[in-house]
């Protein structure tokens, strides 16, 4: 468990440092604007990070609506659908840095709310923001509402760097960035208390990665031959999670260890031991 653990760990941070590793941008307060920003990185992580080689999947999307308007974005979701069937909700548990973010402030040692009945029904919220914000929005009024109005990674990783090393974009500063920095202070001390409050009842990539969960390459399932039916992996579970690999699991693996008859496993032993 401990070495699953590891190497989860060891992966979101190489993630989160190659999606930024233009270090000069934040020395200089400018964004990357090479050949490789055409291209989308699985996680969460903003465009406008001034050390962001690539573009947020999510940004991409909504920027893909507003331009084409009623054309269908075909270079996105293909990259969307790609990501979805090679790894599903996995990419949350290992390839998103503001995943990695949101485990460390759980971290700080206060009092914690364990998941329940009201978390599972606030976990529906990310398809709510994802059908609005995300795919609504951006076609009916021409702008990437979840970017603009929400997302706190942009704001952590883009607007905070951004505004300390230029003078200039302080002084531009308005409403609409005090209410995003509101916006990020409330996400901050959700997940400081709620494990992965964000992932779990806001974010709409993880929404989106979650309708691919069953069909996915890469992942973790039950070998219902051997499983005994405990619920050992759901309960000892931090997400809301009513089944291993259902929408709301995450694929990160921490479940392994909580099942006594070992039949939780990486996606393809378990079907070839079932073949």
């Amino acid at each position: 468990m401990k070495k699953l653990f590891d190497k989860r760990r060891l992966t979101q941070v190489i993630c989160a440092i190659l999606y930024n590793c233009n270090i000069t941008g934040f020395a200089k307060g400018t964004i990357f604007r090479g050949a490789s920003k055409a291209l989308c990185v699985p996680g969460l992580n903003c465009y406008s990070c001034p050390g962001a080689v690539a573009a947020c999947p999510l940004g991409s999307l909504q920027s893909a609506l507003v331009g084409s308007k009623y054309k269908i974005p075909y270079y996105v979701l293909g990259m969307l659908i790609l990501f979805g069937v090679l790894f599903g909700r996995m990419i949350c548990a290992f390839f998103c840095p503001f995943g990695l973010i949101q485990e460390l402030l759980y971290k700080i040692p206060l009092p914690k709310i364990k998941k329940n009945k009201v978390t599972r029904i606030l976990s529906y919220g990310k398809y709510i923001v994802l059908g609005i914000l995300v795919l609504w929005m951006p076609v009916a009024f021409g702008y990437p509402a979840f970017c603009k109005y929400v997302c706190p990674a942009g704001t952590l990783e883009a607007g905070v760097p951004l505004l300390l090393k230029n003078e200039a974009l302080r002084e531009l500063a308005d409403v609409l960035f005090n209410w995003k920095t509101g916006v990020l202070l409330f996400v901050i001390l959700m997940v400081i208390f709620l494990y992965r409050g964000f992932c779990r009842f806001i974010c709409p990539l993880g929404a989106i990665y979650s309708f691919f969960n069953k069909v996915s390459f890469f992942g973790v399932e039950v070998n219902k031959n051997l499983c005994t039916g405990c619920n050992a992996c759901v309960s000892s579970c931090k997400l809301d999670v009513k089944q291993v690999g259902d929408r709301e699991c995450i694929q990160c693996g921490e479940c392994i260890a909580k099942c006594n008859v070992d039949a939780i496993k990486c996606k393809r032993n378990v079907r070839n031991v079932e073949k």
